[in-house]
């Protein structure tokens, strides 16, 4: 862990340096923009909703005089902790966060309007899931930097190998829209777990990857130069084979071209990152990648990839014992912990040269 955290600032400074170039002429200016996903773990509401397997939720199965204090400083811990990733930088809060593990709207209305995030006014996306325990996916835009053009929820059908039942997931959210006005679509992800061993449940992710495929094409159909980003938690490694192979994600960028997909955690994973945690063993299941045109090399206009990262901050870590340095979940052994969640957020920084007129623009608003 202490080699990500040393990464991490190394990363920042090379960020830094690189920001304010300087040329022949004068020094370049970029706008910054950090996009994130963060697994929130089990954000529930207090309220028993019948229709979903909620009462299993770590809030439920306290006692009910209890609940409402642990919600609060539940929302409290996700509040605090997306307002900082990437802020070093981008010094402000993400403009794009994908997230996962939210059991409703209510929940993420809750959380944007909470006393740590309000001031960044956050919009909200988010379609009710199949999911039988009740947990979906959803993204949160600042409304000054993104406009949603159009969203829709897709459906992740799969089925049992043994029984032939159906097996009811997460959809995948995909969202469209202009950040300062360039096009970037979003699909916010949160594949099949390994309930019953990796090998066992992996034709599920497989048929998610699949799905994430589809949906990429389909956007590659109405424009071959789309810029599109892959984000979530999908309970794979990158260098597992629904990401490998099924998505065809490449690790070095020399690689990718045109309609092809890159994946800087590939990378990440072997220089030994972690985004969670499950015995002794770190796994990098949280993930950020995208399409050819946000990499230098494709010459597009707008917003283009600059870095990626894990925001392991010490604060969300455990200072001690036998899990020292992993992450500092919010629920363990029965009960809240005060801490974060059992993931680390990932994020990437977007950035876009300051024309001289993006400078008239700014001059004009004022």
């Amino acid at each position: 862990m202490r080699k990500n955290l040393l990464l991490s600032v190394l990363c920042v400074f090379a960020f830094a340096k690189a920001i304010t170039a300087q040329t022949s002429e004068k020094a370049k200016q970029y706008k910054v923009k950090t996009v994130a996903f963060y697994n929130l773990e089990n954000l529930f509401d207090i309220e028993d909703d019948p229709t979903i397997n909620d009462e299993a939720s770590p809030i439920m199965e306290m006692a009910e005089g209890l609940r409402a204090d642990v919600y609060q400083k539940k929302l409290t811990s996700m509040a605090r902790v997306i307002r900082k990733i990437g802020a070093d930088v981008s010094q402000s809060a993400p403009s794009i966060v994908g997230v996962c593990e939210v059991e409703n709207r209510k929940v993420l209305e809750d959380l944007v309007n909470h006393p740590l995030l309000i001031e960044f006014d956050y919009g909200i996306e988010h379609y009710d899931s199949p999911d039988r325990r009740g947990i979906d996916t959803g993204m949160l835009y600042k409304k000054s930097d993104f406009k949603v053009l159009n969203s829709d929820s897709r459906e992740l059908i799969i089925y049992d190998k043994s029984s032939g039942k159906r097996k009811y997931t997460r959809d995948q959210l995909v969202v469209t829209g202009e950040l300062e006005g360039d096009k970037i679509s979003f699909i916010v992800n949160h594949w099949p777990s390994r309930s019953g061993g990796e090998q066992k449940s992996r034709p599920g992710r497989v048929a998610a990857a699949a799905l994430n495929k589809k949906i990429v094409d389909s956007l590659h159909s109405v424009d071959a130069m789309s810029k599109i980003v892959i984000m979530g938690d999908l309970n794979d490694d990158p260098t597992n084979d629904s990401v490998l192979v099924t998505l065809n994600a490449q690790k070095d960028r020399e690689d990718v071209r045109p309609q092809m997909i890159y994946n800087p955690y590939i990378q990440m994973l072997k220089d030994g990152f972690a985004t969670t945690f499950y015995r002794d063993a770190g796994f990098v299941f949280d993930q950020i990648m995208f399409t050819y045109p946000l990499l230098n090399e494709a010459n597009q206009e707008g917003y283009r990839y600059y870095n990626a990262n894990v925001f392991n901050p010490s604060f969300m870590t455990n200072k001690r014992g036998r899990w020292k340095n992993t992450t500092l979940r919010s629920f363990a052994d029965g009960g809240f912990t005060g801490g974060f969640s059992d993931h680390f957020p990932v994020y990437v920084y977007l950035v876009k040269e300051i024309t001289d007129a993006d400078d008239m623009k700014v001059s004009s608003d004022k």
